[in-house]
């Protein structure tokens, strides 16, 4: 089903599944694989489906197609929540069955979720294969890496392309530019479907015993962003296309019905973009190489304290709080002793080049005093050793210098110069809703809220820094734990009528 007029249309399902990307399609392929006829909602068009994941490469933490990576669990519990009650903490080390309704809502990554997370990812990735999908070591735009990363041929889109195709080959409806407005509820209030609206504006209800949100977080809604983020949210854009269709509806649905949050509300995914480009994810991911200067030409970070995949994200939260929004890379012509630093530029903009700092500091309107100052002194800071491009070497700045370089740290003395501006990229909001290991959206008091579900990004996971590469994966070990549970929830109800 495509873009037809809605009106007065009601049909009855076994699930509804609000959303098309990789969480969506995981939760709606394994549904209809357990006998259910399923309904996807999609607000893209058919050429623009599959939310972020159609555009991200898609890679997974995972040393193997059967196993995570080594740090897997590790940085999830390093990064589980902040200033957490000790005894709360205590307590969620039991078995789950005991947890007190605090614990079961409480705003952290509980371990529950995060070992059948891990448990179920190497699940996740034979099931995806069985529908045409490759995984393979690819290269990706990290010359250096802390951790061990796979990821599909083909990136995201073929996840999409594969899962959509079968969807539809078996049955599935598909309902494009349609979103989600509000609930159905049954006689005993459980959720029975939601009231959508589709292209001609009109509202519809779809039917069902369970109803799956995978419907992404609000990284495309400036308004819920001001909210939850604060003013500085009118410098963030979504890191790629799909991004600006999520629009929080899912997530206000289910808070307004009395889904518990989960997940940091006030954070994201940060990636450095080029603002120039238009491309899916134009990151800027060679800056360890150079120095970071704001508007007035100052540096304000340590640009390579580790490797550049550990320390993206919270190096470009800094960038978004300089002023404006917005910084610059700068390097010089030692760039070139970097083997293959392209490849961590996806930008299709060329840099800035220039001939003298002064030159350069007039194409970036910096302030070329502070932009000759900042780099004098830089270079003056710049000790001796042996650089190494592929690999953390302690070529750091001297003992007083501030901010310190601990790693990387040449002079920029060398003509011709050049830079990237960079913007923070919103990739995908934190805040989302809090479930168990099925999928079930629990409400405040930690109970299931009847005929509810959610994976992906509506569910809210991360806290502090998020442990890379495994927001894709996590759509589809959750959209098939969501997906199995509501199939099995419809098919209950189905014996419930006969």
């Amino acid at each position: 089903m495509s873009e037809t007029d809605s009106k007065n249309k009601s049909r009855d399902y076994d699930v509804v599944v609000v959303g098309c990307g990789i969480a969506g399609l995981s939760a709606a392929v394994t549904a209809m694989q357990a006998g259910a006829r399923v309904a996807i909602l999609e607000r893209a068009p058919l050429e623009d489906r599959g939310g972020n994941t159609r555009w991200t490469e898609a890679m997974m933490r995972m040393k193997s197609e059967s196993e995570v990576a080594d740090d897997f669990e590790s940085h999830f519990a390093e990064n589980a929540g902040h200033y957490l009650d000790p005894e709360l903490v205590s307590e969620a080390a039991g078995a789950y069955e005991n947890w007190s309704s605090i614990v079961k809502v409480l705003g952290f990554a509980d371990p529950e979720l995060i070992s059948t997370f891990a448990d179920n990812a190497g699940k996740a990735i034979a099931w995806l294969k069985t529908f045409g999908v490759r995984f393979d070591f690819l290269p990706g735009y990290f010359i250096t890496t802390c951790t061990s990363r796979m990821g599909p041929v083909g990136g995201g889109l073929a996840l999409v392309e594969a899962l959509a195709a079968w969807a539809e080959k078996n049955g599935a409806d598909f309902f494009y530019r349609t979103t989600a407005r509000e609930f159905l509820r049954d006689e005993d209030g459980a959720i029975a479907g939601v009231r959508a609206t589709g292209p001609d504006g009109l509202p519809f209800a779809l039917r069902a015993p369970a109803t799956v949100l995978a419907c992404g977080g609000f990284e495309g809604n400036p308004e819920m962003l001001t909210q939850y983020l604060g003013p500085r949210a009118r410098y963030l854009r979504p890191v790629a296309r799909g991004g600006y269709y999520n629009k929080g509806e899912g997530l206000r649905m289910a808070l307004s019905a009395g889904a518990a949050p989960s997940g940091d509300f006030g954070q994201f995914h940060a990636e450095p973009l080029d603002p120039r480009s238009g491309a899916p994810e134009p990151i800027v991911l060679v800056f360890n190489y150079g120095v970071l200067v704001n508007k007035r030409g100052e540096r304000f970070i340590d640009e390579a304290p580790a490797t550049v995949d550990a320390t993206y994200e919270s190096i470009t939260r800094v960038i978004h709080e300089q002023p404006d929004g917005i910084a610059w890379a700068v390097f010089d012509a030692r760039i070139d002793d970097v083997p293959n630093w392209r490849s961590c530029v996806r930008s299709d903009q060329p840099p800035v080049r220039a001939g003298s700092v002064a030159e350069l500091a007039a194409a970036l309107d910096v302030d070329p005093a502070g932009l000759r100052a900042t780099l004098d002194a830089y270079n003056g800071a710049c000790g001796d050793g042996a650089f190494d491009p592929l690999r953390t070497d302690g070529l750091a700045t001297r003992e007083g210098y501030r901010p310190r370089k601990s790693n990387w740290a040449r002079p920029i003395d060398r003509a011709p110069y050049m830079a990237y501006p960079i913007i923070c990229g919103n990739c995908f909001t934190f805040g989302g809703l809090k479930v168990n290991t099925r999928g079930q959206v629990l409400n405040t008091d930690g109970d299931p809220i009847p005929g509810l579900y959610a994976a992906g990004e509506t569910v809210g996971l991360y806290y502090g820094t998020y442990t890379g590469a495994t927001s894709v994966l996590r759509g589809a070990v959750f959209g098939r734990l969501s997906g199995a549970a509501a199939a099995s929830q419809a098919s209950q109800a189905r014996q419930r009528r006969r």
